[in-house]
């Protein structure tokens, strides 16, 4: 736990938790200490030699005062390091995630991150605060008890050692309980949080079939997991709190049989073994506070590893500095091979070469891999055989930054943030002045959207763009694209669902586009098919052809085939039966 415990906190943050830990231990000990400066007072006492009596009382006070100041140090250095990691732990974890490859963000593990950056963090903070002083104090002052009672008698302090492992099986089995039953709760609460996530933002479609306030099964289902799990977790929290209280009492009371076997065979003093009685009670008091806070530090075990498997994760290895890029604005794959899953390939031996400023469109049907080449341009994946190239140079040779600096991305999935609309064209390129801002708008069609908006350039346009159409989100989506003005553009058309007027400025912007910029595009629209310099067709992973358009239809192949069918359903028409109404 303690590497752990060094990795969230960080190189810079490790001499904080090493010196915590250092005035912990030297608080136990000294309390230990105190504790045993009782077994002289003590038999000084019922010796009834006073002076001697007065004597230890006044080490014992310094030893107590000691220990109080000890105590202080330890308590806020604790605080300290706690404060450490509710100041640091986020934005290092920030740091780390945006580093991952999207392809870790699963649903499940996004749920998963929001639980850690909430109740994950401000548990490890306590742990700190709270829970490792009493967890080190406990077992080093024992430690340190047993060690002087070797002093004072050796079968005692036997007694107490073969004590140990009895109380470590039992505080591991009880940890275990209380762990497992935490593991469990955490994953139905993780489940149970993602299916209100899910019904809350697909309100639309369950009112459209009639379910938006009769229930949705699968979160009625979540939450009934949730109750049992957590009903569970209590059954194994609370046998692990029992089994830690009985072997601690068992311990006691197996010191103590020994210290009375010892004084009815005469070996031992009777004085001294009710001395020795109150070091058999300091022994077993911090003891059973490791029984208390067995199931809290496991608990809170399960954040730390939970968090550190996070921070474990492997981000995609990134250069100190970018490789040269001689050729601008060029993309090519070269022997590409992909797959999401090892066993499942999704692009196999992928070789094409796209010139600068030359516009390509991919087609194919659903599953061809259209996207995952997309996505693997900027890097959001590494390629498992072969190479991408951006610019002449391998994007693995690359920083993020120069990287996606070549790039403008316009995909399906436009997510605004919760902003000005002003904010959101310029996230394209922030220090852009206000005249291309009003340029790259007026050719994307923003412009028309900011003279009905109430505030104009000011409106918030919510979460994830919630006060716009979706035609109008692509719109500004695709400003932010003309505003970046990058030598790559990378673009799902999708425009299956747009009206004519967003159509109409879509069209427009890939026109403009295609002067400046490389452009390779998802096309589903035909016009954009026959525009495209160059067309590639994709067909289960792999490029079955490359040409004009001309040249496709003229080969009776895969792109005739797509050609021809999209060609028979835009012909599509409703016709009357010729009978009256």
């Amino acid at each position: 736990m303690i590497g752990d415990l060094l990795l969230i906190l960080g190189p810079e943050h490790r001499r904080r938790l090493y010196a915590y830990l250092g005035w912990v231990s030297a608080f136990g000990v000294l309390q230990g200490v105190a504790t045993v400066l009782l077994v002289p007072f003590l038999e000084a006492l019922f010796a009834g030699d006073t002076g001697a009596a007065l004597t230890w009382v006044g080490v014992l006070a310094v030893a107590v005062v000691a220990a109080c100041v000890l105590y202080y140090v330890q308590a806020m250095a604790g605080f300290g390091v706690a404060l450490v990691v509710l100041t640091t732990l986020h934005g290092r974890l920030g740091d780390h995630v945006s580093a991952l490859p999207l392809g870790w963000f699963s649903s499940e593990r996004v749920g998963r991150l929001s639980r850690i950056a909430t109740g994950g963090t401000t548990m490890i903070a306590g742990l700190f605060a709270h829970l490792l002083t009493p967890l080190v104090v406990a077992v080093v002052t024992p430690a340190t008890i047993v060690l002087a009672m070797l002093l004072f008698d050796v079968r005692l302090a036997l007694a107490a050692l073969v004590c140990v492992p009895v109380l470590w099986l039992a505080f591991r089995a009880s940890a275990s309980w209380v762990g497992r039953g935490d593991a469990l709760d955490d994953a139905a609460a993780v489940a149970a949080g993602n299916r209100v996530v899910e019904f809350a933002r697909t309100q639309r479609v369950l009112r459209a079939f009639g379910r938006g306030a009769a229930g949705h099964r699968p979160l009625e289902d979540a939450i009934d997991a949730q109750y049992r799990a957590g009903r569970r977790s209590v059954w194994l929290a609370t046998a692990g709190i029992v089994i830690g209280g009985f072997a601690v009492q068992l311990a006691f009371s197996a010191i103590l049989l020994t210290g009375v076997y010892l004084v009815l065979g005469g070996t031992l003093d009777a004085l001294r073994m009710v001395a020795l009685l109150a070091l058999a009670a300091r022994f077993t008091g911090p003891l059973a506070e490791v029984g208390d806070y067995a199931g809290v530090v496991r608990i809170a075990r399960n954040d730390l590893g939970r968090l550190v498997a996070v921070l474990r994760e492997e981000p995609l290895p990134e250069p100190h500095w970018s490789a040269e890029r001689h050729d601008p604005g060029a993309v090519e794959f070269d022997g590409v091979g992909f797959g999401y899953e090892p066993s499942t390939p999704v692009l196999r031996d992928v070789t094409l070469r796209i010139a600068p400023r030359e516009t390509v469109a991919l087609v194919g049907a659903s599953g061809s891999g259209k996207t995952t080449v997309t996505r693997l341009v900027a890097r959001f994946w590494d390629v498992d055989t072969g190479t991408v190239r951006v610019g002449g140079a391998d994007v693995r040779d690359q920083t993020t930054e120069d990287l996606m600096a070549q790039l403008a991305l316009v995909f399906q999935d436009v997510y605004l943030f919760d902003g000005t609309l002003e904010a959101n064209v310029r996230l394209g390129r922030p220090a852009a002045t206000d005249a291309e801002v009003t340029e790259a708008a007026r050719l994307a069609g923003v412009t028309e959207i900011v003279e009905r908006l109430p505030d104009g350039w000011d409106t918030r346009v919510g979460e994830g763009g919630t006060s716009l159409s979706g035609g109008e989100r692509q719109r500004v989506s695709v400003a932010r694209a003309l505003l970046k003005n990058a030598d790559i553009v990378l673009l799902d058309e999708a425009t299956a669902a747009l009206d004519p007027e967003n159509e109409r400025f879509f069209t427009e912007s890939m026109r403009v586009l295609a002067q400046r910029s490389t452009v390779l595009v998802i096309a589903h629209r035909l016009p954009t098919v026959v525009g495209a310099d160059r067309i590639v067709v994709l067909d289960d992973g792999r490029v079955a052809e490359v040409g004009t358009h001309a040249e496709l239809l003229a080969r009776q192949g895969r792109y005739a085939a797509f050609w021809n069918s999209r060609r028979r359903v835009r012909g599509w028409r409703l016709v009357g039966t010729g009978e009256p109404s």
